[in-house]
Formats: C-alpha cells, structure tokens, sequence
C-alpha cells in the first residue's frame, strides 16, 4: 500500500529568502535618515562629519562611508582643510582613490568661484566678512607660500585675483614692478595684497612689511591705491591696515 508522504512547507523557506533579499544594508538606511535630516531640517543642521557622508554618497554608492567621513576629518582636521587638501594627500586615508579625490577638489573649486562671484559682485573693501571668508577658503590651508593680488576698479569691485608668486613653505618672490605693470594693463584703480603664511600663524613679519611698503611706493606715482594686506594662516586673517601698517 502505498502511503502518503507530506511535502514540508515551503513557505518558512520562501519568506527567509525573501528577507535575505530585501533587507537593506544598515549604512543604506542610515543615508536615507541622513538625506531626510538635510532635506527636512537643512544643511545647517548636520555635522562636519555627516555633510562629508553626504558628499561620498555620490562618489562611493555602496559602501558605509562614515568611517571614511571621520578619518578625513583626523587626518586633515577640519572640513576646510580636507577640501584644500592635495589629492596626493587625500588618497593615503583608507577608502579615498582618485576619483574621490578629484571629485571632493572639484567641489572645493565649486565653493571657491561661488565665494569669487559674491565677492565680484560687491564693493570689496566694505564687504570684509564676504572677503575674509574668501581669502580662507583659497589660502587657509595651502602648503606653500602664495602671493595674489585682488586688482579692483573704481567702484572699488572685483576685476581679477591673480597669483603673482608661488614660493616654498616660508618664502614667495614677489615683485612691485610686475605687480605695477599688471594693475596698468587690467586698468586697476586699487588693489588688495594678499597672502598665506603655511607656519599657522598670520602675524607679518619684517620681510612682509618692507615687500608691502615698496609695492605701495611703486604705485604711489601711478596713482594706484593698495587698500590693504591680508595674512591668511590656519589661526585666522591679519589686516595690515588694522594693525596700524597701512
């Protein structure tokens, strides 16, 4: 006689793959909670930290990106200084290539010609938060020394920020009459000096002094006004015309 046999169910099997195949990996939720936090409540409201984690969403899909997030921010220090870090620099911390690199420098540069065009389209000289903020943003954190000049028109607005000398970690040559003869061709009624210190700290030193007050007398007789001279360091900005050097 034959006897019959029952079929054990399937349904505990199903439903157990079921599961295995939707269940969203945690650092997934995690992104939309994070998402819905910047959305709902703004920028303002998320940490260092979590407003890197949404900058490496895009560039790394799928992958837990806040460990990543938080060793950027040891290695470096602070959110200003990972996005002026170099790119050789960037990919030496665990999970950050080249293509991540290139995309956190590429939204550095976008923060950077925003911040120029506010500053471009304001009479500088009486926009110090606007200009102080822009010259940390382009020379807070750089490496080496770096001489620009922003050249200004009678309006006292924005016509250029050129770089006018590159140097090492403590030294960049500069020259009054090249900086003369530009402020001519760009038709400059005025300009700003600027420059970074790489020590950290923006105090001007004797060499800084005597390099401003030749500028300033090489375009006295061109009737070409220097309006200040601003040290960006890691510590802040220091205006020469604040402290009595001006």
């Amino acid at each position: 006689m034959m006897r019959a046999v029952e079929e054990a169910p399937l349904f505990g099997l199903s439903q157990s793959r079921s599961v295995a195949v939707t269940a969203k990996p945690h650092w997934q939720g995690h992104r939309d909670r994070l998402r819905t936090k910047l959305i709902e409540r703004g920028a303002i409201a998320l940490e260092d930290y979590e407003l890197l984690e949404t900058l490496l969403f895009a560039f790394i899909p799928r992958r837990d990106v806040k460990p990543i997030s938080k060793a950027l921010l040891a290695r470096f220090g602070s959110l200003s200084a990972v996005l002026s870090a170099r790119p050789a620099d960037l990919i030496k911390v665990a999970g950050v290539g080249e293509t991540v690199a290139a995309y956190l420098k590429a939204t550095a540069e976008i923060g950077a010609r925003a911040s120029r065009e506010t500053l471009a389209a304001r009479t500088v000289i009486s926009s110090w938060s606007a200009l102080t903020d822009y010259v940390k943003r382009e020379l807070q954190h750089e490496g080496r020394e770096q001489f620009r000049v922003l050249f200004l028109d009678r309006k006292n607005q924005l016509i250029v920020d050129e770089i006018m000398g590159h140097g090492t970690v403590d030294h960049a040559p500069v020259y009054p009459r090249e900086i003369a003869r530009r402020a001519l061709e760009l038709q400059a009624s005025s300009l700003i000096l600027v420059h970074n210190h790489p020590s950290g700290d923006p105090t001007p030193s004797r060499a800084d002094i005597d390099m401003t007050r030749a500028i300033i007398d090489a375009l006295d007789a061109l009737e070409i006004t220097v309006h200040d001279h601003l040290i960006a360091a890691r510590a802040g900005v220091t205006s020469f015309k604040a402290q009595g050097l001006i």
